[in-house]
């Protein structure tokens, strides 16, 4: 049997649920039949299928396995080889040990198909920045508002390329509060975000700032601190919001990015706070939730919003709309107030906002002219 094994297929069907553990496999039923009925024309009535049919599957499976199923002496009865037999036997074995856990199985899946089938809940994908309150959303959407939340974390601008291919259809990224044009963040965002196309909702607020060694032993207080010799830095990959948001703050203190010493590059702002917490960097940019995880100390240097977006004519579909009130809803602020460093959007939570409003900084007038003409 080189180069055979066990594949398992299930199937939905009409009738109702299935009811026990047992598991159809059409070999082990023909050899089954078989071994009760000692020969083909017999076997084939029991199982309700033709004899040439019967005839044919059987040498289909020797062929197969390699082995011969049945021995054949003239004027007796049909016999199983010795190897059909311990296949069957083996089979059986398997099936009495497995049967709890085929059943559970199979519970499972019916409930999955049911969960399906059921108009009353939601599905929605949703690619977004990495955060550590977005899972207590997707708790709180799945418990409270039918709506199942399939998360998936990427870089800000990574999210929004999803969004603007279709790969999902909500992103989540992040900015702090600008009130002014700002030459990189322009240069990031206006080319996957239109105005009148896309519609922001409002989500969170949360701190960001310098994750630093209990007791934040080197002093560090502002963002140019980092520059002093020898200090290490924990930084976030390419596409990340985090990254976008360390070149503004280089930019407004008049600091130079490649100057820092580099000590690790990492993809999520717990990554983070496992380097500095483990001695591979003296800092990072990350969030206070993150260094509070992990008992470390936190320099807070700005407060962002944290926005959802998807298309102006997706938000009354029924899965953005069981989202936008799982926001809306109490218990969402009372979770952002439990973690540190967050808090409820200024606007609404669930709000529904333009472009122009949520973003001061943005001006219409300066769109690039690629995204004036999909409008």
């Amino acid at each position: 049997m080189k180069d055979r094994g066990v594949q398992l297929h299930y199937r939905f069907g009409a009738g109702g649920a299935q009811r026990g553990a047992s598991i159809e496999n059409p070999l082990f039923d023909l050899l089954s039949a078989l071994a009760e009925a000692g020969s083909i024309q017999k076997a084939a009535l029991l199982l309700q299928q033709s004899y040439r049919h019967l005839w044919g599957s059987l040498k289909a499976w020797e062929a197969t396995l390699g082995e011969p199923l049945v021995h054949w002496v003239r004027g007796q009865p049909a016999r199983l080889t010795p190897f059909a037999e311990r296949l069957l036997w083996a089979e059986r074995r398997a099936r009495t040990r497995l049967a709890p856990h085929i059943e559970a199985l199979r519970g499972e899946l019916q409930r999955v198909l049911d969960e399906a089938m059921d108009g009353s809940r939601q599905v929605l994908r949703v690619h977004a920045s990495h955060d550590l309150a977005l899972p207590a959303l997707q708790a709180l959407a799945g418990s409270g508002h039918g709506l199942h939340i399939e998360l998936r974390f990427a870089g800000s601008l990574d999210a929004l390329r999803a969004l603007a291919e279709g790969r999902c259809l909500v992103a989540g990224f992040h900015v702090p509060p600008l009130v002014e044009r700002v030459q990189h963040y322009a240069r990031a965002l206006k080319p996957l975000l239109v105005p009148g196309r896309h519609k922001l909702i409002a989500c969170m607020r949360r701190k960001q700032g310098l994750i630093v060694a209990p007791g934040n032993p080197h002093r560090l207080a502002a963002w140019p601190d980092l520059w002093r010799p020898g200090l290490r830095f924990a930084s976030r990959e390419e596409g990340a919001g985090t990254a976008l948001l360390a070149r503004h703050l280089a930019e407004a203190a008049g600091t130079d990015l490649a100057a820092l010493q580099v000590a690790a590059q990492e993809n999520s702002h717990l990554a983070v706070a496992h380097a500095v917490a483990e001695g591979r960097a003296d800092a990072g940019l990350g969030l206070q939730a993150a260094a509070s995880q992990l008992g470390l100390g936190f320099v807070p240097l700005v407060e962002e919003d944290y926005f959802l977006v998807c298309l102006a004519d997706a938000l009354e579909q029924p899965a953005v709309r069981a989202l936008r009130d799982a926001l809306a809803a109490p218990t969402w602020a009372q979770a952002l107030q439990a973690l540190p460093g967050y808090g409820p959007p200024t606007q609404r939570p669930g709000e529904v906002l333009s472009l122009t409003r949520a973003l001061p900084w943005w001006r219409f007038r300066d769109a690039p002219r690629t995204a004036q003409k999909r409008r």
